[in-house]
């Protein structure tokens, strides 16, 4: 075989592996994509069904449910109100349908929570067959804490979607606020009486040894000089040794 003969053959050879293994790739990529597709399923729609026959249909299609939440409505107890996500939504096998159920026609009238305590609210809604939702709080001075202020829906409305009420409460009025005093080099007890003086009070103190300074002197403070502080603060001390 000549030289050129030679190179014509490696020429050839090389050709035809280039095309082997770009079928080859082409081949692995093409299933690959089929297997990808074969994990997307099309998500149901289903609004209107009842738990049992919703959580069946998607079982059939390889995925689960989850309740998010329930309300009032006029469908059936235990129907399916909403979904998400949405139907037609291509998802992967496995993945969660949230669902919101239904708990039936009802015409709810709403108890009155406000200016009463949150235990007592808790147990009102309880006995009415109602849930605490959102419970958010606030300062407000001539208020009690742990008192409720404001409730949604408002008392008395009635046609109530949820079960859910959220609350306003009161955390009573502000607290005092000061100045984290400057207590570097007093004696611990003039520290203390400084901070008596100004409403707070001391929670931790511990003695660390400090070459040069006076024993019994504060030598560090927690909040640092300056810093916002109120009665429910937590102040720190380190004494000298």
């Amino acid at each position: 075989m000549t030289l050129q003969e030679r190179f014509h053959w490696v020429v050839r050879m090389s050709l035809m592996l280039f095309i082997l293994a770009s079928a080859a790739f082409l081949s692995a990529l093409t299933a690959m994509r089929y297997a990808v597709q074969g994990r997307e399923v099309e998500m149901p729609n289903l609004a209107g069904k009842s738990a049992a026959e919703a959580q069946q249909l998607l079982q059939s299609r390889r995925l689960g449910m989850k309740v998010e939440d329930r309300q009032y409505g006029s469908l059936a107890i235990d129907h399916v109100v909403r979904q998400s996500p949405p139907p037609e939504t291509t998802v992967k096998t496995g993945q969660l349908a949230h669902v919101v159920l239904s708990l039936g026609p009802r015409k709810q009238t709403m108890p009155v929570l406000e200016n009463r305590s949150v235990r007592a609210a808790r147990i009102e809604l309880l006995q009415s067959g109602l849930q605490m939702g959102e419970v958010s709080s606030a300062f407000l001075p001539g208020t009690e804490d742990e008192t409720v202020l404001l409730q949604d829906p408002r008392p008395g409305s009635s046609d109530v979607t949820s079960p859910h009420v959220n609350m306003l409460v009161s955390l009573g009025s502000r607290p005092a606020a000061y100045v984290m005093p400057d207590l570097i080099g007093l004696a611990l007890n003039e520290a203390i009486t400084r901070l008596n003086g100004a409403g707070l009070k001391i929670a931790k103190i511990t003695n660390a040894a400090a070459p040069g300074a006076v024993g019994g002197s504060v030598i560090a403070e927690v909040p640092a000089r300056g810093h916002p502080v109120d009665a429910n603060s937590i102040i720190e001390l380190q004494i000298a040794q």
